[in-house]
């Protein structure tokens, strides 16, 4: 292992983390506060509490996943599109690393990003309402899980983009939607039993739903069923990058 290799890719992707942090941090953090205050405080008022959790507290985790999701595909995805854009990848593939210590460097950089954008999101939401967390392991587990599947999503989806248009694409108009009708704003007990189930394909709803057990105890599906979806999409998501750099797919051309 050439751990000098994956420090180096690690260490540059987090230097432009704080080169650019009012993009990276500032901005994602007041923008969940917004919904903070509009859901929570605004529209949380007029809605009655939901398997005994008040309905400010009921959506941060859900509000915490939706940016964990969004983030670690969105910083992923442009930390490798940028050297193929600039053409500096090819000193990275001819560099004495291996494939396996590459996506080490850009996803564990992306994966560190969405877990710190995800606690300091969890601390502002403390001052917003009362929160409570009857699993904390479990908590950072399905946060780190989380974070690291989607950052391999979001380097799959930086590997495949050859425009900026293409780099946006998925987490705009994919994840983000997904994430919205996932649970993130209620319990799918509130829709219509044909909407239950056709709820229940969306994958989103499998993380949001543990993550939300892990603070109070309650889930739309059973964390067991939560867990196993997690460890799938972080399967599928290796062997994806493992045929990309088996194949050069996009890289060497």
């Amino acid at each position: 292992m050439n751990f000098y290799g994956v420090r180096a890719i690690y260490g540059f992707e987090m230097a432009r983390t704080w080169r650019t942090l009012f993009q990276s941090v500032v901005a994602p953090v007041v923008t969940t506060s917004l919904y903070f205050v509009v859901f929570g405080a605004a529209i949380g008022s007029q809605i009655d509490e939901i398997d005994g959790v008040s309905y400010g507290a009921f959506i941060v985790p859900g509000l915490i996943m939706l940016m964990v999701l969004t983030q670690s595909t969105t910083n992923a995805a442009f930390g490798i599109y940028f050297p193929k854009f600039t053409g500096t990848i090819y000193e990275v593939l001819s560099a004495p690393v291996s494939f396996y210590e590459v996506v080490m460097g850009y996803v564990g950089a992306a994966a560190t990003k969405a877990v710190m954008l995800g606690l300091i999101i969890l601390a502002t939401a403390s001052l917003f309402v009362p929160l409570q967390i009857a699993h904390p392991l479990w908590m950072l587990a399905f946060l780190i899980l989380t974070a690291t599947t989607f950052s391999l999503i979001g380097f799959i989806i930086g590997i495949w983009a050859d425009n900026f248009e293409k780099l946006q694409f998925v987490p705009l108009l994919v994840i983000t939607p997904l994430a919205f009708l996932g649970g993130t704003f209620y319990s799918i007990d509130m829709l219509p039993p044909v909407w239950q189930t056709v709820t229940l394909f969306n994958p989103v709803l499998y993380l949001v739903s543990g993550f939300r057990w892990s603070f109070y105890g309650i889930g739309d599906v059973s964390v067991a069923v939560s867990v196993l979806m997690i460890l799938l999409f972080l399967a599928l998501a290796l062997a994806v990058v493992a045929w990309i750099f088996r194949t050069g797919y996009r890289l060497r051309s």
